[in-house]
């Protein structure tokens, strides 16, 4: 096997030299499987197997942490050897560092050091290729056949989410992890990201908003091209749409991968639209469609990213007789219906609402409606909503889907909403929803077109722009207040 040669692990004092080092390594292995890949595609047929792999880092420690005990993340569980494998610090260079300076901090009095090395753990030679690089399109069906016995492909076995899960087990000897996701399962991730959402990963925010309508980002892409045609000092300076398509704010110069963009042919399956930060505090908008299933996929690759919140923004059914079309819910329970996630989070394991979430949605909507204190709850209500993955719950023999609303206390219904927020509580990510009312089929009121287009028109612009700001105001509390305790287990991991 023609692999790179064996790396010997340096011991950091200090995150940046930690960084350099995990860089390094990793730039090594890619440009020697590049290399590699560009003489094979060229009809150069090795003799051996080709493999490079993943940097690694390790901590050890022979005490409990004494850090702050408001923090959330950043130290590790215990006494023990900890680890975890690394990918693509182009993109992850602020988190990396981060991370491995409040390891330092947070262990200082141990004089703990940041081990870097390269790992055991292969690069799959997908996982390898450059943002625009399309290697086998160049190959007969042969010779891409026989890339399965030169190089190494995606294992999946080494991107199952037991850590996340809670039900990872280490074998005997083995380090325990430092992270929830290992590098594989980022770049697998990585790579869905592009495809399913026409954009390159490089462009999404650490704030998102998820909707199930092409409404809200028709009113988001109006508004990220309003913005971008004028001077501002709001801090966003670019929008991206599909096909990696940019416009750069008034008086802000191109960038060289600008010229890469090209409107696709047709729209992802899960389009997404980025309004641009220079520290990546902006707002990225998905639109996942209809149903739990998308829900999932968007979220279980979007978490590879660690961002700092996402929201859910979109429509469902008023079950209440007390609510009008229009009107606002804020999710502080959600019934989990949708069935997807059933198997990675158990039903009994409660959803938590989280405080600063739910803050700043209702001062948000205070603010853009222009009412407070008993008037507001005219137009919005706090309660529990229901995520059901069956779209025609409304031909259920007539007594049980009612019976599960009244047990439940649910005051809304829709399909994608409880499958975020759990995914947001399993990937350690802060979540909310606000819906808007669209119909209320129990009480005779059902979507007819003519309906739903006016009300689309009324509420579709300002339910996005009570999102934007509850972003904007989750943005200006700073990170390490947004990552709640809530969300991490007594055997936690250190990366945030």
């Amino acid at each position: 096997m023609q692999s790179r040669p064996y790396v010997e692990p340096t011991l950091h004092d200090d995150a940046a030299s930690a960084f350099a080092r995990v860089k390094a390594i990793y730039d090594d292995s890619i440009s020697y499987l590049r290399e590699s890949l560009q003489r094979f595609v060229e009809g150069e047929t090795p003799a051996e197997r080709i493999r490079a792999c993943y940097p690694y880092v390790r901590v050890q420690t022979d005490t409990v942490a004494r850090a702050d005990s408001r923090l959330s993340f950043g130290f590790v569980a215990g006494p023990g050897v900890f680890e975890t494998t690394l990918t693509r610090p182009d993109l992850f260079e602020v988190y990396y560092r981060e991370q491995f300076r409040l390891l330092l901090k947070n262990h200082g009095q141990q004089h703990m050091q940041l081990e870097v090395g390269m790992s055991a753990q292969p690069i799959p030679i997908h996982f390898s290729f450059a943002e625009h690089d399309h290697i086998e399109g160049n190959m007969s069906a042969e010779r891409r056949m026989l890339m399965r016995d030169v190089f190494d492909l995606p294992n999946l076995a080494a991107m199952d989410d037991g850590i996340a899960n809670g039900t990872f087990e280490p074998a005997p000897g083995e380090p325990m992890p430092l992270s929830l996701f290992t590098a594989p399962r980022v770049d697998y991730s990585l790579q869905r990201l592009r495809h399913y959402s026409g954009t390159s990963p490089t462009h999404f925010q650490k704030f998102v908003l998820f909707t199930n309508y092409q409404f809200y980002i028709d009113e988001f892409v109006k508004l990220g091209h309003e913005l971008m045609s004028q001077p501002g000092d709001d801090g966003y300076i670019a929008f991206i749409e599909p096909g990696n398509i940019v416009s750069r704010r008034a008086g802000q110069p191109a960038e060289p991968m600008d010229a890469f963009g090209a409107v696709p042919p047709r729209l992802p399956q899960m389009p997404a639209y980025h309004l641009i930060r220079a520290d990546g505090a902006g707002i990225t908008m998905v639109n996942i469609g209809v149903g739990p299933a998308n829900a999932k996929t968007a979220t279980d690759h979007i978490a590879v990213l660690r961002p700092h919140a996402w929201l859910m923004l979109g429509h469902c059914a008023g079950l209440r007789n007390t609510q009008q079309l229009g009107d606002y819910v804020l999710a502080h329970g959600y019934v989990r219906e949708d069935h997807v996630l059933d198997e990675d989070l158990p039903l009994w394991v409660p959803i938590p609402a989280l405080a600063e979430i739910q803050v700043a949605i209702e001062s948000a909507v205070a603010e853009v409606t222009q009412l407070d204190g008993h008037e507001l709850k005219r137009v919005m209500r706090t309660g529990t909503v229901a995520s059901t993955d069956n779209r025609n719950w409304e031909l259920l023999p007539q007594r049980t889907p009612e019976r599960r609303f009244s047990q439940s206390r649910a005051v809304a219904l829709d399909m994608e909403s409880a499958t975020i927020a759990a995914n947001g509580f399993r990937f350690r990510v802060p979540y909310g929803t606000l819906l808007c009312v669209s119909d209320k089929p129990m009480h005779g009121e059902i979507k007819l077109p003519g309906m739903a287009n006016q009300f689309y028109r009324d509420r579709v612009d300002q339910h996005l722009r009570i999102g934007i700001l509850a972003l904007e105001r989750l943005r200006s509390q700073g990170s390490e207040k947004l990552h709640s305790r809530k969300l991490r287990s007594f055997t936690e991991v250190a990366f945030q």
